[in-house]
């Protein structure tokens, strides 16, 4: 298989994967390198796994393997197997950091021509500096990328702290502050659909934008991931790292060019313009029966949920305001955004018409990995008199035959961090800024509500929000783009 030219690297890769035996290299890395390798991505690949545990090159390969077969959405090839198998080499960090350069070495022998390296570092926030310690040591710096997990530091001390630290060893340009969110195909739609549609470009404001809201329920509890979690929290999970990245994707002005200095200076004005976060506009929730989970203190004021109410100081978004919501054990687990229109003057409609009655016009985005989107209106209903009813206009990627080109998120990040594009990554200004503005909340939380498992969190959230309402969960249900018989 052969890519179109300038969607791959130029160099062939080598891939120091750090925490190469952890959840998200088993779900998601070793998964998509398998893709973006066996699919003629990248002009050639060697993969090093590096971990605490000790284990030998072919022990990985079968975990590898493992985690291909459980996790990957595609149908594994055998012989493409095969192939990918030969290029995983794997080093435990007792080992050292010379033995890790040998390796690097050896794999970049083994590839044609020149190479350049990706360190993806899927280790937690305690641990990244050690590791950016160990490839600094070992010399791998040169010809090099780092790809950084979130979340960035716990507060705007320790962000600050570990971008220092972090530049004492590669230059910005050679960082990816990695976000997931920003790698899905629709949060990319929102800036061709924002910046390519006469229809929707000028209506992009306070003067026809009522409120916004980015609501990302979960219907997961935390399962092994409670240890990280009582350090972090929903606010820190997900607030600070996806919520207001696609936030800026939201509002930020038209960049003077689609290239990634342009994209990431109008994000950054986002972020700068953003009022500090008011602890008096914010849910904290918890699921009951969490601090009864193993790892969990019986006394934990962790939050599983979190609501916010951000505000905008600019000319574009004065006025309007951004509901983000998110948490764990909700009723369901969706992605999505949802801008609200002002409603338009309804005298001339009789009493008993229906007009406003299920709300304002809504332009929703889904943020699954497939794109989906709905614009939903008011339209007469058929018959005499005037009533009226709410409809809607839905898209979906599956209705094209293009739903087979969609990369998974990881693969696009990786993809774009060994091409050296910073588009979809954040920078240490931005994260910064974003833990700049939290500082009241995380200083002063309010305290944390209980909420049933499979609810919609704490009953609270209603007030955050009034008088408006929140979208989720939805009255009507996305239509099925495949139905029976159809």
């Amino acid at each position: 298989m052969r890519i179109a030219a300038g969607v791959g690297p130029g160099f062939a890769q080598v891939v120091v994967l750090v925490g190469a035996t952890g959840d998200l290299s088993r779900r998601k890395l070793l998964p998509g390198l398998y893709h973006l390798v066996s699919g003629g991505f990248i002009p050639g690949c060697r993969i090093i796994g590096v971990s605490l545990d000790a284990i030998d090159a072919e022990q990985f390969r079968a975990f590898a393997r493992e985690a291909l077969d459980q996790f990957s959405s595609r149908t594994v090839d055998e012989e493409r197997w095969a192939t990918f198998a030969k290029a995983l080499d794997y080093v435990s960090l007792a080992a050292g950091p010379q033995v890790l350069k040998a390796a690097v070495e050896a794999a970049e022998a083994m590839l044609p021509g020149e190479s350049r390296r990706i360190h993806y570092l899927s280790v937690p926030p305690s641990a990244a500096l050690s590791a950016v310690r160990l490839l600094g040591e070992a010399g791998l710096v040169e010809r090099s990328r780092v790809i950084m997990e979130k979340p960035f530091g716990t507060d705007l001390a320790s962000a600050a702290l570990l971008n220092a630290r972090l530049h004492e060893v590669f230059s910005e340009d050679q960082i990816f502050r990695i976000d997931h969110f920003l790698g899905k195909e629709p949060a990319q739609n929102i800036l061709a659909f924002r910046f390519a549609n006469g229809l929707f470009e000028p209506i992009w404001n306070r003067n026809f934008i009522d409120h916004v809201q980015i609501d990302v329920p979960e219907t997961l509890a935390l399962g092994k991931r409670t240890g990280f979690y009582e350090q972090t929290g929903a606010y820190r999970d997900m607030v600070v790292t996806h919520l207001f990245q696609i936030l800026a994707f939201m509002a930020m002005e038209p960049p003077t060019a689609l290239e990634p200095r342009s994209i990431s200076e109008e994000k950054n004005k986002v972020f700068r313009s953003m009022l500090p976060i008011d602890p008096n506009f914010v849910v904290r929730g918890q699921y009951v029966g969490y601090r009864a989970e193993e790892g969990v203190d019986p006394e934990s004021d962790t939050e599983t949920f979190i609501a916010v109410k951000c505000l905008i100081d600019n000319w574009r978004w004065a006025g309007v305001p951004f509901y983000l919501r998110t948490g764990k054990r909700l009723a369901e687990g969706q992605r999505i955004i949802s801008i609200a229109f002002r409603e338009p003057p309804k005298s001339m409609f009789p009493v008993g018409s229906g007009v406003g009655a299920q709300g304002p016009d809504h332009l929703t985005f889904d943020l699954a990995d497939a794109s989906k989107m709905s614009l939903s209106f008011y339209g007469k209903r058929p018959g005499p008199g005037m009533r009226l009813d709410k409809h809607s206009l839905q898209f979906a990627m599956h209705d094209t035959e293009r739903i087979g080109d969609v990369l998974e998120a990881y693969e696009r990040l990786i993809l774009d961090a060994m091409r050296g594009d910073h588009t979809l990554f954040t920078t240490a200004e931005g994260i910064e800024r974003t833990w700049e503005v939290s500082m009241p909340l995380l200083e002063a939380p309010p305290p944390v509500r209980l909420y049933a498992p499979g609810s919609w969190g704490p009953k609270s959230i209603h007030q955050l929000v009034a008088p408006h309402a929140w979208r989720l969960p939805f009255e009507r249900a996305w239509r099925d783009p495949n139905p029976a018989g159809g």
